[in-house]
Parts: C-alpha cells; structure tokens; sequence
C-alpha cells in the first residue's frame, strides 16, 4: 500500500492512510469516479454501496471485504421520560424495535450483497480480504483506537471498556 493514493473524505480516513505509508488525497463521494478516472486517487476504503453508486469497476479492479466499520442505527430516549412511561408501553416500543432492528439487519446484508454482486457483474474481483491485509488493518486500527484514548483520557477508556464488555 505504501505509496499509493488513497480517496480520504475525514481525519480518521485520512489518519489510517498515513498509517499504512498511502498518500490521502481529499475526494467528496460525487467526484470518486473523476478521481479514479484521472488518476488522483488509486484506491479508497468503502462500502460496496459507494463503489456500486460510482461505478468503480471502470477504473478498478478488486474489491476486499474488510467489514472496516458496520453502522449502527440508534433512538435515544429522554430517561425522565423513559422511566415514567407504563411497562406495557415499554414492552409495545422495545417489540417495535426488536422489529426494525430485524428488518434492518435483513436488508442491509441483502442489500450489501445486492452491491457486490453488482461490482462482480462490472468486472470486478470481491472477495474476503488476505489474512495480511486483515492483521495490518487490525495494527491501525489498534493504533488509532490508542491515539484517541489518549485525548478521550479516563471518560473514553470507559467508554471503550463497556463496549468490550458487550461482546
């Protein structure tokens, strides 16, 4: 990866380019097709969706799943309110979420699929990710994820430890 041109669009894209000697170059998602076509950029961490959207197959040639972060959809309640609303009305909302949460998760997979099969269909190599570039990835990501406990100090170490907890 060292050397190559790599499509960031934030600090943390940005950061993990650093990282693995790649130059970032700045690239909204609306000019990723230009940027490729051209030569500006070489290479980009993204969804299968972006990569379909663009119409990547035209200037690349392998797509590797790394499941680099997977989003997440949250509601967030007032607790004043939560705590004063009656059980049953709790147990209809969390069912409503349990529901979308299914539904989601269903087609977001199916849609992620959807995606890849399309940049196959374009001519592209998809496939899982090398065992290498999954532990240099997992390297950054580590480093990363210590750069910024540094700056979130003892708040974000809590943060961090009860995620790890859930697991």
């Amino acid at each position: 990866m060292k050397g190559i041109k790599f499509r960031s669009y934030n600090n943390t894209t940005a950061r993990l380019a650093e990282l693995a000697g790649m130059l970032p170059v700045t690239i909204e998602a609306a000019e990723i097709s230009q940027a490729f076509a051209t030569g500006v950029a070489e290479s980009m961490i993204s969804s299968g969706s972006t990569g379909y959207d663009r119409k990547v197959w035209e200037s690349l040639t392998h797509f590797y799943e790394v499941d680099a972060w997977l989003p997440r959809n949250y509601v967030m309640v007032n607790k004043g309110v939560w705590e004063k609303t009656s059980k049953a009305n709790k147990a209809v909302i969390n069912g409503c979420a349990s529901l979308a949460e299914y539904a989601a998760l269903y087609r977001s997979i199916h849609y992620t699929q959807f995606t890849l099969n399309g940049l196959k269909a374009g001519g592209m190599k998809v496939g899982p990710a090398g065992d290498k570039l999954k532990a240099d990835l997992k390297k950054i990501g580590e480093t990363m994820a210590a750069d910024w406990l540094k700056k979130a100090g003892a708040e974000g170490k809590a943060i961090v430890d009860a995620y790890k907890a859930m697991k």
